[in-house]
């Protein structure tokens, strides 16, 4: 292997803290950056993978293509939810597991699947909703969370305005947040 090839793959897989920041109540909250895949989480413990989807039971976009091909659970569960209704809402989300201690969390944070009159489908309220939730499980089970650059994708959302719901949510509980962007 060549000497150049290798700096380059150590720089590709090195981790970049990139927003450290202290809480209100002096505790360090950070989003830790990786370069991988949310599907492939690092880390010891308990984690969940956290995604965004549409209000509307489509699936076959974005990051859930990766999801289903590594698990078929995910996408099973959120139309079978979708198709019962029961708690299926922007804000909702539903958790998955899919191996011992790995958790997919189907976060409803998109309206629709397109933009309409110029509004993109993202909805940050819903996302700070299914965040609370996501941060809540987490607390219970002693997970870190993991995920692509949720809702900055197909949703059209802007990530400044995602990764400070995702402190404000998440990790000013303490609780580790990965966010991973492919190479």
């Amino acid at each position: 292997m060549s000497r150049g090839f290798e700096s380059r793959r150590r720089q590709l897989v090195e981790v970049r803290v990139l927003r450290s920041q202290h809480c209100d109540d002096g505790r360090m909250s950070r989003i830790e950056y990786v370069t991988g895949d949310a599907t492939q989480p690092q880390g010891a413990g308990p984690k969940i993978i956290v995604h965004v989807c549409n209000d509307v039971g489509g699936w076959g976009r974005g990051f859930v293509v990766a999801l289903s091909r590594r698990w078929p659970e995910p996408e099973r569960a959120y139309r079978a939810w979708h198709r019962d209704r029961t708690g299926f809402a922007l804000g909702a989300t539903q958790f998955v597991e899919v191996e011992p201690d790995l958790w997919v969390a189907n976060l409803i944070g998109q309206h629709g699947l397109r933009r309409s009159g110029g509004t993109p489908p993202i909805r940050y309220d819903a996302v700070r909703a299914g965040l609370a939730e996501v941060a809540a499980k987490a607390a219970d089970l002693g997970a870190s969370v993991h995920m692509p650059r949720i809702g900055a994708g197909l949703a059209g959302g802007r990530w400044p305005e995602i990764e400070q719901i995702i402190t404000d949510e998440v990790t000013t509980r303490n609780i580790p947040v990965t966010v991973y962007d492919l190479e």
